[in-house]
């Protein structure tokens, strides 16, 4: 049986691999441009943990400050720690992009930070 063509050297995941992936609902506290970079921004997340955490990320020319302040939005929240610019991200949010620009998701109704994705 031939392979579909959409699946022509497709690399699949395991549902172990996916588990490994942590995905948790924060909310944006504050957003800050990174001097220097004509990208990043640096986002103060509450992730319903101790602390907020900082995490850095590329869509400056996409979104404004004020799309993301003080909502919630899917972050991964799991990566190992990578220095940009100096300042530490811990974390990744999540988006998708197209021809026509970048969008981020947020929640259809407010839900505890912290709370995982699934």
């Amino acid at each position: 049986m031939d392979e579909p063509e959409h699946n022509v050297g497709k690399i699949y995941a395991t549902i172990d691999d996916f588990q490994k992936i942590e995905m948790k609902v924060g909310t944006v506290l504050s957003v800050d441009i990174v001097e220097g970079a004509d990208k990043l921004y640096k986002l103060m997340v509450d992730l319903g943990e101790e602390k907020p955490r900082q995490i850095l990320s590329g869509i400056r020319e996409y979104v404004q400050p004020e799309d993301m302040l003080g909502k919630q939005f899917p972050f991964v929240t799991n990566l190992a720690p990578r220095v940009l610019r100096g300042l530490e991200s811990q974390g990744m949010i999540l988006a998708a992009s197209d021809e026509n620009g970048l969008a981020l998701f947020n929640p259809s109704q407010k839900i505890a930070n912290g709370s995982s994705l699934r």
